[in-house]
């Protein structure tokens, strides 16, 4: 049985970056759940607790129970916002759930079967996972935690398709269903890397998807450097400026 994920949280009444700073100082973070035909309602959680729980996978593809005072709600996570470098979380958004509505979410795969794949024990092939989630589309108690997807049968210079995951009962892909075949993917490749084996089409998008690979590190750690700057500014104003107001607070007196 899977494990029920139960989250207290309080209401939360000072908004404003200022607020939310000395919540996070607090040890909080800042919260809003929303949908379900019901106003948008800030909240506060505890930062630990909800760290803990956000490390397991099944935590971000499950129905939660959040509880406001004695109100009980089922909710998904929608989004979870951390410090670029700090394990830390600076906010988390909940969406409502009815048990009558379908939801989408991204549900994590597992691979499974990849060591004793044709393209697994081939020397100089590379398994390249493309996707490590989908969106799918369900009522919320049909929601799977992850998807299994079998790389048994995987050959060099082949490809395992979206379409070629099974799925549970009750369950769709939302992008085959509503925009058809034309949309489907692959989801893993099996690519030759030695000179010499497969075509040469293969080895160049081998060499293409670990330049792109590279480039995108490289560019996500430039931009949460500059972020983690940002945010350290912005904090050090913030608590200079408390500071300021606070001694002209007592020259007053």
């Amino acid at each position: 049985m899977s494990k029920q994920y139960k989250i207290p949280a309080e209401m939360r009444t000072d908004v404003g970056k200022g607020a939310s700073r000395r919540l996070r100082r607090a040890g909080r973070i800042p919260a809003v759940v929303y949908g379900g035909d019901r106003e948008p309602a800030s909240i506060t959680i505890d930062h630990d607790f909800l760290l803990h729980e956000a490390d397991e996978e099944a935590f971000h593809s499950s129905i939660l129970e959040l509880s406001v005072g004695k109100k009980k709600q089922k909710v998904v996570l929608r989004d979870l916002q951390r410090h670029p470098f700090k394990p830390l979380l600076t906010h988390a958004d909940f969406l409502r759930v009815s048990e009558d509505h379908e939801i989408r979410m991204h549900i994590p795969l597992h691979f499974t079967n990849e060591e004793v794949s044709p393209a697994g024990k081939k020397g100089g092939v590379v398994i390249s996972h493309q996707y490590m989630d989908v969106e799918v589309e369900a009522l919320p108690q049909n929601l799977p935690e992850y998807l299994e997807v079998d790389l048994s049968k995987l050959e060099p210079g082949e490809s395992v398709m979206l379409s070629d995951i099974k799925l549970p009962e009750g369950v769709i892909l939302p992008v085959l269903e509503y925009e058809g075949e034309e949309h489907d993917y692959a989801i893993v490749t099996a690519i030759y890397i030695r000179a010499g084996q497969g075509t040469g089409e293969m080895a160049a998008e081998a060499d293409a998807a670990m330049g792109e690979a590279a480039e995108v590190e490289t560019i996500g750690e430039e931009e949460d450097a500059e972020a983690a700057e940002g945010e350290e500014g912005e904090e050090a104003a913030e608590e200079g400026g408390e500071e300021a107001s606070e001694g002209d607070d007592d020259k007053k007196d």
